[in-house]
């Protein structure tokens, strides 16, 4: 393995054009780390998935790691390594939650998520406007109560007009491995950065058992075309589905 000295290493300070490919492996990665793509605390993909992502050598990606690790821009533990960062701020106080029904904070719940390249249901196909059997990009949301007992669930499919006009959701077809923690609670703050006026239509079904909600949540663009479905079912013995609106303000 070829070795670097303090002169000749690329730094978040010192990215010369032109240098060695892991120079620029390591600065596209840092982009990626600062666009929140990689949140902080998030594990990042194994070096097969980026060397994969980024069309180079694992040893490439290998090099381009230990640059950002030096700088302290990645941190690795037994669990491997994660961004570690200071993620970008949320850009706007309203937004709708993602997935829908998610709740950040929840002291009683435990929740976990998981990203996923896999063909999407029947009916969230037809909705997305996708090919039979197409695989694309899907995020599976769970949360439990302390006993263990499912509160709610959710699975997200995207469609792709998202995949092809959002960045952010087009590289997490690299590491859609089903591995736990993956985050996409910027979903939509990433859609508006690409440009995309979002609009939505939730509607609540009650279940033939009784005690179950399904929530169908449907997001489309300013041109009516389809960005993500999601289905998420809710306990409604055990758990209460709370909807925030604010109103704009009298002009």
């Amino acid at each position: 393995m070829a070795r670097t000295t303090p002169h000749d290493r690329p730094t978040t300070r010192t990215r010369a054009e032109g240098g060695p490919l892991y120079w620029a492996v390591a600065t596209k990665l840092l982009d990626e780390l600062r666009d929140g793509t990689f949140p902080p605390g998030e594990r990042l993909p194994g070096e097969r998935q980026l060397a994969a992502h980024f069309q180079v050598s694992r040893e490439t990606v290998r090099q381009a790691l230990e640059v950002l690790r030096r700088d302290g821009l990645v941190a690795t533990d037994r669990r491997g390594s994660h961004a570690a960062l200071t993620g970008p701020p949320v850009e706007a106080p309203f937004r709708l939650a993602f997935p829908v029904g998610a709740r950040a904070g929840d002291p009683d719940a435990r929740d976990r998520t998981a990203v996923v390249w896999e063909t999407p249901p029947p009916e969230h196909a037809a909705a997305l406007g996708l090919a039979p059997h197409r695989p694309t990009l899907m995020h599976r949301y769970r949360s439990t109560a302390a006993d263990g007992t499912d509160l709610r669930t959710a699975v997200t499919s995207f469609s792709a007009v998202a995949l092809a006009e959002v960045p952010e959701l087009a590289r997490y077809r690299y590491r859609a491995d089903g591995s736990g923690g993956a985050q996409l609670h910027r979903a939509y703050d990433w859609m508006r950065r690409a440009g995309l006026t979002l609009h939505h239509r939730d509607s609540i079904t009650r279940l033939a058992d009784g005690s179950s909600v399904r929530v169908t949540r449907r997001v489309h663009d300013q041109y009516a075309r389809p960005l993500e479905i999601t289905d998420l079912l809710v306990d409604a013995g055990q758990d209460a589905l709370v909807y925030e609106f604010t109103l704009p303000a009298a002009v």
